[in-house]
Order: structure tokens, then C-alpha cells, then sequence
């Protein structure tokens, strides 16, 4: 009899746990919808209810943590962080928690060791876009855009549908002057994203980027200023530079001149794009073979491609999208083929650096 009990006892050990284990989640699952709307105090309750059942449960612990850093308690995300790191070496949840340790530190001041948290993470977990993405954050928070930038690329290698990173990488190219590297990024953000605050913000980078030195000066006057760097590489035997992309720019400008001639002057701001976008595409074709870096390899096969495809229409629009122009807001309204014309190439695009 003592032996079917023992037998039973040692029967019910496991069933209870997992009993708990399960429950513990559920719990989390109700939780993460308070974290969503923005109760984290709420969403925290949940996970404090589910560690009763399960103290040692990685979901519970690692939503408590993401909780806790929305409310900027920096050393309390941090302990739980270095906790699930030391206990759970590999769990793939982990990836998780080095964005959130890293964000509380730099939520603390602590660049330098956020830093090195976020290699960490990626050294574990190489294809994880976003660990790559939290590092450009932080680079670029001490103003180190260099470094952003590679980060924001790298993220693009692993996620070319980041539209954050495509965000981090308009922005940063634009103040550093970088017109066509800008431009191509600011478009693959208001693809992703073209009808938020943010699309409002990038869509006005991108207009003033696609009109940069050009203006009309008097009635039958127009200024277009080239940049004399744009004037350089008439030498062969010049090496050829990374993300080398004059000849477009001192096309695109030379296009943008046209949007103040008789014959586009009552053509739409979207039919002005258009006719831009195809020089820049034009321009990207016929010059990609004698260039290399990421943009070249990344972003000017996506755009040609798009050329090739007549898919120029229904792209502008997208991008314009968050335009409060009523003939835009029509468009999108009423041609829906097109637009599911372009969101299926789009998404069935092969991303040559996607792994």
C-alpha cells in the first residue's frame, strides 16, 4: 500500500507542475494586453499572479521585465535580465530579454555597457534584427551615425521590412547629406508604414530631398545648384567609392527642375513624383553595375525591380498616403487592384542579403 501511494505521489509531482506551468502562461496571456494599452502595473499583477504558481516561468519573467522598463525601473528590469541570462543560457527568449537589458541600461546613461550587452546578444544570436536595431539607438543617441548606420543596415540584413530601421537610416543619411541613400530609405519606410505621425514627418524629408537645390527663382527663372562632388568621377581610373551615387543625384536635380515647367506646372505633386522616381530608377539601372555598397546592392535592385514591374503608380500613391489631399485619399479608396498589385510583388520580393 505505502508503495502505490509513493507511486501515485511521484506520479502527481510532474502533473502538478505542469498544471502550474500552464496556468502561470495563461495568466501571462492576460497580461500582455494591460502592458498594450499601456497599464503596465496591471500587466505586472498578472505576471506577479502567474510566478505564484510558477516562480522560475521565463515568459512570466521576461513580460514582467519589458513591463518594468516601460515604467523605467531600470534596476529592477535589470536584475531580472541578468537572472534569466545566468539560469536559462539557451533559452531562445533570450534574445528578448538582451534588448530589453540593454535598453535599461541605456535608459540609465550606461551607453558603454548597453553597448556591449547588445553584442552580447549578437554574438548569441547573430540573425536577430532587433538587437542589431537597439545598438544603432544607441549609437546614434551619443551622435556616433556612423555606427548607427551600419547598425540600421545590419538590422536590414536580417528584417528588410524594419520599418524602424528603415526610419533610423532615412534620418541619419539625410543629415549627413547622403541625398539618394536617404531618399531610397525614406520610400522603403512609407511602404511599410505610410500612414502614421511618423509617415508624416518622413514624407516631408522625402519631398524636400527630391526638390534639394532646386528652386524657382523668377518667373521664367530656375536655380538648380549641383553639388561639385556630383561633378567628380569623369576620371577612369578614379576608384570607384561605396555608396557612390552622384550621377543620380545630379540627375534626380535636373528632373526636379522640370516640376516648374509649362508642361508639368497643373500636374499633380504625385505625377511629379512619378516622373522623378523614374529617373531615379532609370539612372539606378544603368549605373549599378560600376557601384557597390548597401544601397546598391540592397535598395537600387528593389527600386529598379519596382520600375520594370510598372508598379511606379501605385507606389506613389502609398508613399503619399498620408498626404491629406483628397485626390490621394480617392486613389487609395478606389483602386484597390492596384494597390494589391503591388503590396503581393512587394511581399513575394527576394531580398538578395535576406537570410
Amino acid at each position: 500500500m505505502k508503495k502505490v501511494i509513493l507511486m501515485a505521489l511521484l506520479w502527481c509531482v510532474p502533473f502538478c507542475f505542469a498544471q502550474n506551468k500552464e496556468e502561470a502562461e495563461k495568466l501571462v496571456e492576460e497580461g500582455i494586453p494591460y502592458h498594450d494599452k499601456g497599464d503596465f502595473e496591471g500587466a505586472i499583477n498578472k505576471y506577479d499572479k502567474a510566478l505564484e504558481l510558477d516562480k522560475n516561468n521565463v515568459f512570466a519573467l521576461s513580460e514582467k521585465a519589458f513591463s518594468l522598463l516601460s515604467l523605467k525601473e531600470y534596476d529592477k528590469t535589470i536584475t531580472i535580465c541578468k537572472s534569466l541570462i545566468e539560469s536559462n543560457p539557451n533559452d531562445n527568449i533570450l534574445k528578448t530579454i538582451y534588448v530589453t537589458y540593454g535598453n535599461a541600461l541605456d535608459g540609465q546613461n550606461k551607453t558603454d555597457k548597453s553597448l556591449e550587452i547588445y553584442s552580447e546578444g549578437i554574438s548569441k544570436f547573430p540573425d536577430y534584427y532587433q538587437l542589431y536595431y537597439n545598438k544603432g539607438v544607441t549609437y546614434a543617441s551619443v551622435k556616433k551615425n556612423d555606427e548607427a548606420i551600419k547598425c540600421f543596415q545590419n538590422a536590414l540584413l536580417k528584417n528588410p521590412k524594419h520599418a524602424s530601421s528603415n526610419n533610423g537610416l532615412g534620418r541619419l543619411e539625410k543629415a549627413k547629406g547622403n541625398r539618394i541613400p536617404a531618399i531610397l530609405a525614406f520610400c522603403r519606410f512609407l511602404i511599410i508604414e505610410p500612414q502614421t505621425n511618423r509617415s508624416k514627418e518622413n514624407l516631408a524629408s522625402l519631398k524636400e530631398l527630391l526638390m534639394q537645390g532646386v528652386k524657382k527663382t523668377g518667373e521664367n527663372a530656375i536655380s538648380v545648384n549641383i553639388d561639385p562632388k556630383d561633378l567628380d568621377g569623369d576620371d577612369k581610373n578614379e576608384k570607384i567609392k561605396e555608396n557612390n551615387f552622384n550621377a543620380t543625384n545630379m540627375i534626380l536635380s535636373m528632373s526636379a527642375a522640370l516640376d516648374f515647367d509649362d508642361k508639368n506646372k497643373d500636374k499633380t505633386e504625385v505625377e511629379n513624383f512619378i516622373r522623378k522616381m523614374e529617373t531615379i530608377c532609370a539612372s539606378l539601372s544603368e549605373t549599378k553595375k560600376t557601384n557597390y555598397g548597401f544601397y546598391w546592392e540592397n535598395f537600387a535592385p528593389y527600386f529598379v525591380e519596382l520600375k520594370k514591374n510598372n508598379l511606379l503608380e501605385p507606389f506613389a500613391y502609398i508613399v503619399f498616403a498620408s498626404s491629406d489631399d483628397e485626390y490621394i485619399k480617392n486613389w487609395i479608396k478606389n483602386d484597390k487592384t492596384e494597390l494589391d498589385k503591388f503590396y503581393n510583388w512587394s511581399k513575394e520580393y527576394k531580398w538578395t542579403n535576406n537570410k
